[in-house]
């Protein structure tokens, strides 16, 4: 199993699955070399996992029939809560900051929850330029808008502009997460037609795994063997009539198997949006190991009956600095055992990792563990707090790239989206700086918000022997560290010597430009890449 939650980091791209949404590129910007199609190596270079969408059959539910589902209602009333949404997006190349992304046409599910809210995935709804919804039987198309969402946990809640567009409807309730075994409905309108479509299945695993819509984040899962096809998400899981989950991704290996969200992180994500705002999630910021190792337990004075796990690092700015350390073994979590492999006891049926109780907290709300530490048994309590560190390294959305050009020299924080971009068109010679800061800058940053990388230049006469800069990380300039592209930029432009100098991490040699030359190229850098500004 693959997962980041920040108990352990496991790899670049850490998911084998793919959001399950329906894309379709419906007009074709004009674009820069840069953004046309490239070779796939950045896979392999990324990842052993390919994120390819799975289809699996599934069973559509026509015409008009008032016939009673094993989910405890009639068709007819889910017809009536079900929301087919279509979805206009735009999104910016990070590689070419400066650019805007093809306009796709997407299709996904949402469901009625009370208050004319709709809810649905974030991944439906991420970069969108304009939002459209229908319900079954209905002719026209309702804009909606976008009201909360959440990256983290993959959901969104949108309402629709018009309240014409919620006659004749119906608002599904929330129900308990399912038991193994038990049989589910997937509800939604995935490609293949035009109706509503229900897929049944059986709830088949229950534990933390990785989102992929995020890359980063992991939460409580529930694997079902039911066809979650492109178009599926958003869509509500059906179980006595009740909602139990939100279809949200599926596997790109073995057969039908599907995941969906469980009520827990809904739940979780209504009530952080209830004040207006959504905050997140809270994070412990450890990484751990299991205590198998019989010869690393004497070592550390572990009584034989003692169980848990130990840890190994804890992350500067996470909940648990200052009260955790490494070589703690955690026996507990709010009073619940903690088992060698770090989970604790979901149901009679189930166990999950212990970063789950974490998970359903909130910041500020009490976490409490008891723990072993130097052979003494100790009791432990702080708050649970974000880890701002972590948006740094989610899948960017809904917003521009940040970026500086000077002397044609492409400077841009590091982040995963351009991560992935740069090594797509195959620039990666010298990078391996990039991907080990990038993957454990909440250990080695120092005083740094962000890692500020030059990634590419435009050429110029200017730059043309500034190819040994290519793939560096940005310390100083002009002998001043920097902690963010905005301080970077600061001292550029308030620069008043003739000469620039930046620095980079491992190089000795600074990059030196004259000031007078570098701002006359900027100008005749813009003209030549048509550049309506050259710094954002």
């Amino acid at each position: 199993m693959l997962k980041l939650i920040f108990i352990g980091v496991r790899g670049f791209l850490l998911n084998d699955t793919t959001p399950a949404i329906a894309l379709k590129t419906v007009v074709d910007t004009k674009m820069l070399n840069s953004n046309k199609p490239m070779a796939l190596q950045w896979r392999k270079f990324l990842s052993c996992f390919t994120l390819v969408s799975l289809i699996f059959s599934s069973y559509s539910l026509f015409a008009e029939t008032s016939v009673l589902t094993e989910t405890g209602m009639s068709i007819e009333t889910i017809k009536k809560a079900v929301v087919q949404i279509k979805v206009y997006s735009q999104s910016n190349d990070p590689y070419s900051p400066w650019l805007s992304g093809n306009v796709t046409s997407a299709t996904g599910t949402g469901f009625l929850i009370g208050k004319n809210r709709i809810l649905t995935n974030a991944h439906v709804v991420s970069n969108a330029k304009f939002i459209e919804a229908q319900r079954n039987k209905q002719t026209e198309w309702y804009e909606l808008k976008t009201v909360y969402i959440a990256h983290d946990c993959d959901l969104a809640i949108l309402e629709a502009k018009s309240g014409s567009f919620y006659d004749d409807s119906y608002e599904f309730s929330f129900g308990d997460i399912p038991e193994l075994g038990t049989p589910i409905d997937i509800v939604g309108y995935p490609i293949g037609g035009s109706k509503i479509s229900i897929s049944r299945g059986i709830v088949s695993r229950i534990e933390q795994s990785t989102y992929a819509h995020s890359q980063v984040d992991s939460h409580l899962v529930i694997q079902v063997d039911a066809a979650i096809n492109p178009g599926n998400s958003g869509g509500p899981a059906l179980q006595n009539g009740k909602v139990v989950g939100v279809a949200f991704q599926a596997a790109t290996k073995g057969e039908n198997i599907g995941y969906i969200i469980p009520t827990n992180v809904i739940s979780h994500f209504l009530k952080d949006s209830e004040d207006g705002k959504y905050d997140g999630y809270v994070e412990l910021g450890v990484h751990v190991q299991s205590s198998y190792s019989l010869s690393h337990r004497k070592f550390r004075k572990i009584p034989d009956d003692a169980e848990g796990v130990f840890i190994t690092n804890v992350l500067r700015g996470g909940a648990g600095e200052g009260f955790l350390f490494p070589g703690d073994l955690l026996l507990s979590i709010d009073g619940m055992p903690i088992g060698k492999n770090g989970t604790v006891a979901y149901n009679s049926e189930s166990r999950v990792d212990f970063i789950e109780i974490v998970d359903n907290k909130f910041a500020g709300e009490e976490i409490k563990f008891e723990l072993i530490r130097d052979g003494k048994r100790l009791n432990v309590s702080f708050p649970a707090k974000r880890m701002e560190d972590l948006d740094y390294m989610r899948s960017s959305y809904d917003r521009p790239y940040p970026y500086f050009i000077f002397a044609g020299l492409v400077f841009q924080p590091l982040n995963r989206d351009l991560l992935e971009a740069w090594a797509r068109v195959g620039q990666t010679q010298g990078g391996s700086q990039f991907l080990y800061r990038f993957q454990n800058f909440p250990e080695i940053k120092e005083n740094q918000k962000e890692d500020v990388v030059l990634y590419r230049k435009l050429s110029h006469p200017i730059n043309s022997a500034l190819d040994y800069y290519i793939n560096m990380t940005v310390s100083e300039v002009n002998g001043k560290k920097i902690s963010n592209l905005n301080e970077m930029i600061r001292l550029l432009q308030n620069s008043k010597s003739k000469y620039v100098r930046i620095s980079f991490l491992d190089l000795p040699l600074p990059l030196i430009l004259n000031l007078e030359e570098t701002l006359k190229a900027d100008e005749e850098i813009r003209q030549a890449y048509n550049l309506t500004e050259i710094n954002k």
